[in-house]
């Protein structure tokens, strides 16, 4: 026996307001500290504002400042977008490669899983005081090292040329996480089409870049544009490595990048509403470079259920 129309209308609405009922705590927890917050900093960012007096509105005045009078803006740009373009393809390029040996079964296969993903579990903070001590110009463990074969070891944390390198490096030492969604990836590659291309005559190499990475570009579509938004958004490693009494970003400055100078002039300057500002357009430059991501990926990402013209 078939349902009113009534009932029906009844159902439905007791099945929505359930629906909203449990993302309840979400769109709350979205508006209170995401949205609001956001819209806040907005209206911040067209006042001189210490957080403490009574905000005075100066209108694009910050952004006019941002562009033109601020030098340390376009050096913690620079800083930023070569961290960004140099860790994130070749974070991938390591991860990719990582998972191609891990991907198969052989004899501590598990073992060295763990190993990858290992310090990936390691709290960024805590690994950033290991690598500064890894690091010490004078009796560090790596220039030690270097120092068995006539290497001298570079002043790392103290020399502006090697410190960025340095952020870097402790940033791809955590490429776990992305090698283990890689692993899975090349797991699910169909084996008919391994064997297909092999009775073609294909080699293991062909086989690689013409099946297994076209097969895996949703999951490294997935990992360039998140670590693309982490680039872009580095701090804890700039804080912790280079920080020296209250200024960020040494030697000189040459580390400074976007998200630890926000938060130096927010929170030691207290020039709320310049921090604002740029803070904004940090998110305008994310959101371009989204975009761009999001527009290439018609070429490059291929899904097992599309077919492509």
């Amino acid at each position: 026996m078939s349902q009113s129309p009534h009932r029906k209308s009844r159902l439905r609405r007791r099945e929505t307001l359930q629906f909203y009922a449990f993302i309840s705590p979400w769109i709350i927890g979205f508006l209170v500290f995401t949205a609001v917050p956001m819209v806040a900093s907005l209206v911040i960012s067209f006042t001189n504002w210490n957080s403490l007096k009574t905000p005075d509105f100066v209108g694009f005045a910050n952004y006019v400042k941002l562009f033109t009078k601020d030098p340390l803006f376009w050096k913690a740009l620079w800083h930023t977008a070569y961290f960004a373009v140099v860790t994130v393809p070749v974070s991938l390029l390591i991860a990719l490669g990582l998972a191609s040996l891990l991907a198969k079964p052989f004899r501590g296969m598990r073992f060295f899983r763990t190993v990858i993903y290992l310090p990936a579990l390691v709290p960024l903070v805590a690994a950033a005081i290991i690598f500064r001590w890894l690091l010490r110009p004078t009796g560090g463990p790596i220039n030690s090292f270097l120092s068995l074969f006539g290497i001298t070891g570079p002043a790392w944390l103290l020399d502006k040329n090697w410190v960025i390198p340095a952020i870097i490096l402790l940033t791809l030492w955590q490429v776990g996480a992305g090698t283990i969604l890689l692993i899975a990836a090349l797991q699910g590659v169909p084996p008919e089409l391994m064997e297909a291309a092999e009775i073609d005559g294909a080699s293991k190499l062909q086989q690689f870049w013409r099946i297994s990475v076209p097969m895996v570009t949703p999951i490294l579509f997935f990992n360039l544009i998140t670590g693309m938004i982490g680039g872009f958004q580095v701090f804890s490693q700039v804080y912790v490595l280079t920080t020296n009494g209250s200024t960020i970003g040494g030697p000189n400055n040459a580390s400074l990048m976007i998200v630890p100078y926000i938060y130096q002039q927010a929170f030691t300057k207290f020039s709320m509403g310049y921090a604002s500002a740029l803070a904004w357009v940090l998110f305008v430059i994310i959101m371009i470079f989204s975009a761009t991501i999001l527009k290439s990926s018609n070429a490059w990402v291929f899904y097992e259920t599309e077919v492509k013209s």
